[in-house]
């Protein structure tokens, strides 16, 4: 008898777009992990280098850069990371947390009183459990988009609304899911933190009091080691940083690998002079991360 052959299976296509209805090579939840520290790794020490102007470093970090797959690829690592087989979407934690709110018939009448608007840093996909909700509409913004809904945009650049268009054209919510940890150095993360207000509006006219105490928010996921395992922040610094911008927690969750908040910005706190933070030792040891915010 002769050996039956195997059907070989069809590479499949992992770089077109858009990746929401484009299948594209599934990686092992480990291969997802180490492709994503990976690309961080490098992009910190490409920071430092292009900071020091050590130009040789910058063209052999950019190289590894693109060998390991860029941008794109970690993108891909990201989504398939987030995706809803993996438990990754960290939206569903803010409905949640919206669900909670109050009665039950809550997020019905929020509706009737018209969806709260959201921008979206760092988006991924178009159909994340906030693009689901029938509570927000969603501005999507990402550096490298890969979908036709989510606008090609550095949040540092967006063009803030003038206090006259605020109302208008503001949000109620800012979402900064795994976004600020990417950030290449501390400064700049404190920067990206102060902008966000900027685009917060007011909502003591919406007609709902559960709605009222919770808005306009911060939506913050990071990395839980970088507030339980790193040298230089811990919860206790992350909300000093936090109240003298003007914002007050409202729910936290820390899980097994990314912790979760939601703080509220009052625009009367935020009038207080803002709290320079540097970089500080709080937490030493070996086997500690380098993750820190500064404030200036």
């Amino acid at each position: 008898m002769t050996a039956s052959k195997k059907r070989r299976k069809p590479l499949l296509l992992s770089h077109t777009r858009p990746p929401s209805t484009t299948r594209v090579h599934s990686l092992s939840s480990h291969a997802t992990r180490s492709l994503i520290r990976k690309h961080h790794t490098l992009q910190k020490q490409l920071h430092t280098a292009t900071f020091n102007g050590d130009r040789i470093s910058v063209e052999r970090l950019q190289a590894e850069v693109e060998a390991s797959g860029g941008l794109q690829k970690y993108q891909e690592a990201s989504i398939q990371g987030q995706s809803s087989e993996r438990g990754g979407d960290s939206s569903k934690v803010l409905i949640e947390w919206i669900n909670d709110l109050s009665p039950q018939n809550v997020p019905h009448h929020m509706v009737e009183a018209g969806k709260l608007r959201m921008l979206e840093v760092g988006a991924l996909t178009v159909d994340n459990a906030c693009s689901r909700s029938a509570l927000f509409d969603v501005t999507r913004i990402d550096l490298h988009s890969q979908h036709p809904g989510i606008k090609q945009q550095n949040f540092m650049q967006r063009l803030e609304p003038s206090p006259e268009s605020l109302q208008e054209d503001g949000y109620d919510i800012v979402s900064l899911s795994l976004v600020l940890n990417y950030i290449g150095d501390a400064i700049s993360r404190g920067e990206m933190l102060k902008r966000v207000s900027s685009f917060l509006r007011s909502s003591k006219q919406h007609p709902m009091e559960e709605v009222r105490v919770t808005f306009p928010a911060l939506f913050l996921v990071l990395p839980a080691p970088c507030v339980t395992n790193s040298r230089y922040m811990d919860e206790k610094r992350l909300e000093g940083m936090m109240i003298s911008m003007g914002y007050v927690k409202t729910r936290r969750k820390l899980g097994k690998k990314l912790i979760y908040y939601l703080w509220r910005y009052d625009e009367h706190n935020a009038k207080r002079q803002l709290m320079k933070f540097r970089k500080q030792e709080i937490r030493p040891g070996g086997k500690r991360n380098n993750f820190s915010i500064v404030l200036q």
